[in-house]
């Protein structure tokens, strides 16, 4: 019955874990917080205890019904990577928030499960999770079979490759478990090796603190001036690891309507985005997660962005963000700003042809406003 309510509100994969199930994964956790890797993201140790035993957030809980929901991409996310004017967003933040489009469905399907068990005379309770709660969904999408958490950490599936969504129904029901899902990585390293900025220490282990998806979203102040360089055009996210696995070859296009990707949002020109003010970034990102971030640490990744750009002609949009009200984007702006002025100068000089005049007083001219440059 289950699946049945799960696929009528058109989930793509669903399985049942036990909320022990979650219990190994807690304690590495554990130790990953006490490494300190969860750089500002201080939810992360608050909620340890209730992160690391679902019984601790809800005793009660005896069964979790996992659900996927596919977003697969219709193309390569990386492709934009090559348009350095350009802005690379994050394939699940091009549509809708996808909290917004889940939580209803799930809602519907707990629902339907209460109202069948009272149908049996069965006492019954549930909450629903997706991704905002203290709950280790992916640990336990793993243990309901659903997929294997990868080599960079992420769930994939053998079906759906790297791009399911997860919610989550706990109930006090007893369900019967499916059976875990293996891991099918093996020896590959080809997530790994893609990330831009060497945020995996080793397989199956992220440091936060060198994340582009958690640079751009979850850190709050300067970005690391040594990781800037290597953050490219991409100004919301990172999809470089999930992309890179080969099981993605078998994946398959996102079928729900609402997370399809919005054409504003595939490759937006970044001289755009660096002039947005407060209301400009509401009304332009209003059902997006983008808008969590707010529009100061947002221009922060367009101004590195357009840094990385190596086009001169967004020195203007740069020098116009030097006053702005926001530290942050100031700061931001110096950096773009002198990352784009060496560019221009080298163009210069690369463009300048030495003088064909053999007199020595012009070509020490030319010499002489070279090195100026």
């Amino acid at each position: 019955m289950v699946r049945r309510l799960a696929r009528e509100e058109g989930f793509d994969a669903v399985g049942i874990a036990r909320p022990e199930a979650a219990r190994p994964a807690g304690e590495k956790l554990r130790a990953w917080v006490a490494d300190g890797a969860y750089g500002d993201m201080g939810w992360m140790a608050e909620t340890l205890d209730r992160r690391a035993d679902p019984l601790t957030l809800w005793p009660d809980m005896r069964s979790v019904i996992l659900l996927g929901l596919n977003y697969g991409p219709s193309e390569d996310p990386r492709e934009v990577l090559a348009q350095k004017s350009a802005g690379a967003i994050s394939v699940y933040a091009r549509a809708e928030d996808y909290h917004d489009i889940i939580k209803p469905k799930l809602k519907r399907v707990a629902r339907a499960l209460l109202a069948e068990a009272g149908r049996r005379g069965v006492p019954a309770d549930v909450k629903v999770f997706v991704d905002t709660a203290p709950l280790m969904e992916k640990p336990l999408a793993a243990a309901a079979g659903l997929g294997w958490q990868g080599r960079h950490t992420n769930l994939v599936s053998r079906e759906f490759g790297s791009w399911l969504f997860l919610g989550a129904i706990a109930t006090t029901l007893e369900l019967q478990p499916d059976a875990p899902e293996k891991d099918h990585c093996g020896s590959c390293r080809a997530c790994l090796d893609a990330c831009p900025t060497a945020a995996f220490p080793a397989p199956y282990v992220i440091d936060a603190r060198r994340c582009i998806s958690y640079l751009t979203i979850e850190h709050k102040g300067p970005i690391p001036a040594e990781l800037r360089p290597l953050m490219g055009n991409r100004i919301y996210g990172c999809d470089d690891c999930l992309a890179a696995c080969p099981w993605n070859k078998f994946a398959q296009m996102g079928q729900e309507a609402k997370l399809a990707a919005r054409a504003e949002n595939d490759a937006p020109p970044l001289a755009e985005l660096v002039a947005l003010d407060d209301d400009a970034f509401r009304a332009r990102f209003p059902k997006s997660p983008i808008k969590r971030v707010g529009r100061d640490r947002f221009v922060r990744n367009v101004l590195i962005a357009i840094g990385n750009s190596g086009d001169a002609d967004l020195l203007p949009q740069v020098e116009a963000r030097l006053a702005d009200e926001s530290a942050l984007v100031r700061g931001a702006a110096v950096w773009a700003l002198g990352r784009l002025s060496d560019a221009a100068a080298v163009t210069r000089q690369a463009t300048r042809r030495v003088p064909v005049e053999t007199d020595p007083a012009v070509l020490a001219e030319w010499r002489a406003a070279a090195s100026a440059d």
